[in-house]
Order: C-alpha cells, then structure tokens, then sequence
C-alpha cells in the first residue's frame, strides 16, 4: 500500500534534481520499505536554463517554470513535492500560496539539522550563489550564526555556473580546486561547518570530504527530512466558487454583498472567488414550467470545474437553480451551500417559527417546491400569489422592461409591488424575495411600510453572502 507519493522539480539544477531523486530511492527508509512509497520526477525544457541566475528574466521563469510542475503534481495527488533549488526558495512563500499540496522547504531542512547539530554563535561558511548571498533569506532561517563568504565569489560562481562548471557535470579540475579554495578560507576564519546553498555542490562534497572539508551534503539533508521530519499542512485562503449567469446582473450583485460585508482593510483580506458566469445555462424556470431543455448537466459542468479548482465550498445566486441542487450534490465533494435553507434558518433565527412567510418568486421555484418543503420542515405558514398575482411577479422578472432586462424601477417594480401588496393583506409578516433579481429592485429598502405595518424584507443572496463570509473565517 502507497503511503507517500513525492514529486521532485527536475530541471532548475538539472543534475541535482537527479541526485536528489537518486539519494530519495536509496534511502534505507525507501529501501526497507519500497511498497509504501512513488516517486515522480517530471523535467521539462526550460528555457532560461543558460540565463545568469542574477538576470531577473531567470527569476521570473524559475516562478512558472515551478508553478507549472507544481499544478501538473497537483492533479497527480501527490503528498509532498521537494524543490531543489536555493534560488527558487526566495520564492517559496508565494509558491507554496497557490499550491494545495505541502511544498518542502530546503532551508527549513537545514536549519532544523543546524540546530540539532550546532550550538548558536558558531562561525558557518557560506557557498552561494550571488543572488541567494544578495537575498535576505540566509540571514532569516540562520539566526544566531555567524555567516561567513568566500572572499572570491567570482570564481566560486564560475566554478558551478560557468562553461566548465560542476552545473555542466565537471566535478574536479579548476571547478572542483576553487570550491575547494573557498572552503580552505572559510575554515581558515574558523568556520567549524561549510553550508553549500547551491544544490550542485552535494556533487562533489565527497571529494571535498577526503581532502578534510567539513561540509554539509544539503541533497542528502534535504532528502531526510523530507522522508523524516518534514510534517506540515498547506494553510490555504478559502476559496469560493460561484456558478454565475443565473442571471447575470444577480451574480454581480452577488459578488458586490460579499465584498461589502467582508471586514477588510486591504485587497488581501477578502475572500478568493471564481466565477464561471455562463449565460448559456438553459432556463431553470422553463425547465420546470414547460419541460424545455434541462440545465442540470451545464451546472454541473461548472461545478466539477470548480470543484477542479480547488474551492471550499460553491455558491449558487439563483433560487430557482436549487431545484437542482439536491441531484448535483450527490456526484461533487465540495458543498453547495444552500441558499434557500439558509435563508430559511436566518428566517426561523431572527423572527420565529410563527412567522407567516410570503415568498415571492418565480413560478418555478414555487411549483418545484423548492421554498415551499424547507419552510415546511420549519414549521411556518407560507403565502404565495395567487395565479393573478404570480403574473405580476413574473412579467416584473422576465417583462419586456423586466428585471432581467436590467430594468429596475418602472412597471417592473408596479407589478412587483403589487404582489407585495396582495401578500401582505394575507397576513404575511416578512417577504422572502426568492428570485436572485428582485432584491434590484429594492437597492436601499430592507422593509415595506403597508398600513403602519412594517414588513421586512429578506434577501437571500444577501444572506447567502453573510453565510459565506462567516465561513470563510472558519
């Protein structure tokens, strides 16, 4: 039975990726264990592979070039991916943000093995690239040593990047003699450990072994802590996925009562969403009224798309959508987060289960059942139009000058009043307004005044958007 499935990023150090997918396989824990562990090790051209590792231009490839592999691992389900490379741990953080599975991190590896070997204030030599050496990060991860570099970085650069370099696969000769000098001073300051931040040093540390250097083999440290200590959960930013397009202006405004109910102070406090705002989803309402095309495969498409990409949880702004909900559920393992039943619950939590509901709708939505059978559970009264009246609720949302029609005031809003008025004189003591656009028409009213009484009104995707936000605190 596979326990671990570990991805290697082949291709930033060529030849150290393969040395470390080579230490991975002939670890004694691998080796005693084979059954219990897959590796993957995926290398692709990359193009700035001959670019200084200063140049910005490499940088910024190294970021895509790791993302891509990453996404690629992601759909693989692996459990752990391991970096070989220093200069693409400057980035790390950023990676590891958008990427769901567990990403180990190099340095955290040799500081670990650092602390447990080393007492604090010791003197380290440090071999490194320029752009590393420039980079806050050795100062970050090894705290409380002192950090010493070769005084001649130039050659120590030419000996792993340059045309005959340990990077090209010459491992002794001129490169090897001017690691090896380096390394003399280093110990000549009194440096009692050598940390080679370059990957493909460990390619040569046991030539520098025989000649008395004592450097770390950061491939092989690396490597065990990946299969030892290495232990760690991605923290992601909740992610919310929305099926958009039912109807459009809907999904907006949607979108807009998240936003505004979130407590932020910068752009980077809100919540992720992706939408996929297709237009082209059949008719619910048609659907159900006269048995025209069925839009349960279109949604569902959206939602393994969705699903796909990693959401938490999937939003659906449009009431009539839920008579389909129910089916969809069973094949996604993401939750849609019903809109009618938290609707229903903030009804039941701030007005009581005596409440008379009047619902308005469109004559799906009511003639599915939808509303009707979670209010039921609940235990309240519910008041619809009559069938005089429920003509009025929909020529205000599919109207020549309806809602849909991004008409909100007018004869939209006189029909849609008049069935407000109907259902308040049957006793109604708070309106759901079930259709995803009619809260347009009421931008800057939450409660109608009929006859000094004050009747509120609830707007599901308002409630919907409060639910979100509180979850995504979770």
């Amino acid at each position: 039975m596979i326990n671990e499935k570990i991805a290697v990023i082949g291709g930033l150090g060529t030849l150290s990726g393969a040395d470390v997918l080579f230490k991975l396989l002939k670890n004694p824990k691998v080796l005693k264990n084979q059954k219990e562990y897959e590796f993957i090790f995926e290398q692709q051209p990359y193009s700035q592979i001959n670019s200084p590792l200063y140049h910005e231009d490499d940088i910024k490839s190294r970021k895509f070039y790791s993302y891509n592999l990453c996404k690629s691992f992601e759909s693989k389900s692996v459990s752990k991916i391991l970096l070989p490379c220093f200069a693409s741990h400057t980035f790390f953080e950023e990676l590891q943000k958008e990427i769901s599975i567990p990403i180990v991190n190099i340095f955290d590896a040799l500081s670990l093995y650092l602390k447990s070997s080393f007492e604090k204030n010791v003197k380290i030599g440090i071999l490194t690239s320029d752009y590393v050496k420039e980079n806050h990060i050795l100062k970050r991860y090894f705290q409380g040593y002192d950090l010493f570099f070769p005084t001649d970085q130039e050659h120590m650069m030419e000996a792993v990047y340059g045309e005959n370099g340990i990077k090209k696969g010459y491992f002794d000769g001129i490169p090897l003699e001017y690691v090896y000098t380096a390394c003399s001073e280093l110990m000549d300051k009194g440096c009692e450990v050598i940390v080679p931040c370059v990957s493909e040093l460990s390619l040569v540390t046991e030539q520098l072994w025989k000649r008395g250097v004592p450097i770390l083999d950061v491939n092989q440290i690396y490597v065990d802590y990946a299969l030892g200590n290495f232990t760690k959960d991605v923290l992601k930013p909740f992610k919310l996925g929305i099926v958009g397009g039912v109807g459009p202006s809907a999904t907006v405004d949607f979108m807009n009562k998240i936003i505004i109910n979130t407590a932020a102070k910068r752009d980077q406090d809100h919540i992720k969403m992706i939408i996929e705002q297709n237009p082209q989803i059949p008719d619910r309402t048609a659907h159900l009224i006269r048995k025209e095309t069925d839009p349960t495969i279109a949604m569902f498409s959206i939602c393994k798309k969705l699903e796909a990409a990693g959401v938490d949880a999937i939003a659906i702004p449009c009431n009539t959508a839920h008579a389909f909900v129910k089916s969809i559920q069973e094949h996604l393992t993401v939750p849609i987060i019903n809109m009618l039943t938290v609707t229903v619950e903030y009804i039941n939590r701030n007005f009581g289960s005596n409440t008379k509901v009047g619902l308005l709708a469109t004559s799906g939505t009511v003639q599915s059942n939808v509303y009707l059978d979670v209010l039921s559970e609940f235990g309240f009264e519910v008041i619809i139009p009559d069938e005089e009246h429920q003509k009025y609720v929909m020529e205000s949302i599919y109207g020549e000058r309806g809602v849909k029609a991004n008409f909100t005031a007018g004869i939209c809003k006189d029909n849609i009043l008049k069935a407000v008025d109907f259902i308040i004189r049957k006793g109604a003591d708070v309106i759901i307004l079930g259709c995803t656009e009619l809260p347009l028409m009421f931008p800057d009213e939450s409660e109608i005044v009929n006859e000094d009484k004050i009747i509120p009104l609830v707007d599901p995707t308002l409630v919907l958007a409060k639910k979100i936000v509180n979850l995504s605190k979770v």
